[in-house]
């Protein structure tokens, strides 16, 4: 990435999300709020979860719909270094959070052990339902999302999104292993350039 500065460029050396104090719970927040960085221009995404926890007690970055009524999981992690770190492979993670989800059959049971709670959570957020009660603010925002994308099934299968700055070998061997046998996973690039005061976001 360069500057121009007049007609000279100057080259702007990238950072990293340590380097910038940033956390893997200020990634999380970012596209909690703008879950289109990690979209196609053929997809959309409406986050209905955060840390949501499994049946052993375990949590999930964010939990997602997508505009073909499926449920998304999606894990975060700063970098190679932050991967590397962890006991239990970060795919094999999400497999577990997308199998625990795999088990949701109804709009009804997503609304009320998922959905409910995260706009409990962010209240202020919907400021213009503020007479509704979570579960029917839920409820609005999940049917007009299915309805705007013409959904007609719900969560027939699942899907997995990786977010991290850069991946091990291994994370990324794992993951074209699965997709290879049908499972939907999907390894997707953001990290930050800094340039004065202003931090600029990658993706890929």
């Amino acid at each position: 990435m360069y500057l121009l500065n007049g007609k000279q460029p100057v080259k702007i050396e990238d950072t990293t999300f340590t380097d910038i104090g940033w956390k893997e719970s200020d990634i999380e927040e970012v596209l909690r709020k703008n879950a289109d960085m990690i979209c196609s221009d053929e997809e959309s995404l409406l986050i209905v979860g955060q840390q949501v926890r499994d049946a052993k007690n375990d949590r999930s970055d964010l939990t997602a719909i997508d505009n073909e009524g499926n449920i998304v999981l999606i894990e975060i992690k700063r970098d190679k270094k932050d991967i590397e770190a962890r006991k239990e492979a970060l795919e094999f993670q999400a497999i577990r959070y997308a199998a625990s989800c795999a088990t949701i059959k109804s709009t009804d049971e997503l609304i009320k052990n998922v959905f409910a709670p995260y706009v409990e959570k962010h209240k202020s957020e919907f400021n213009e339902h503020s007479e509704l009660t979570s579960t029917e603010i839920a409820q609005r925002e999940l049917s007009n999302f299915l309805d705007r994308n013409g959904v007609t099934s719900f969560n027939e299968s699942q899907r997995i999104i990786l977010v991290a700055s850069d991946y091990d070998d291994q994370t990324l061997s794992a993951v074209a292993w699965l997709n290879s046998n049908q499972v939907d996973i999907r390894c997707y690039r953001l990290w930050p350039t800094k340039i004065g005061d202003q931090i600029f976001i990658h993706t890929d």
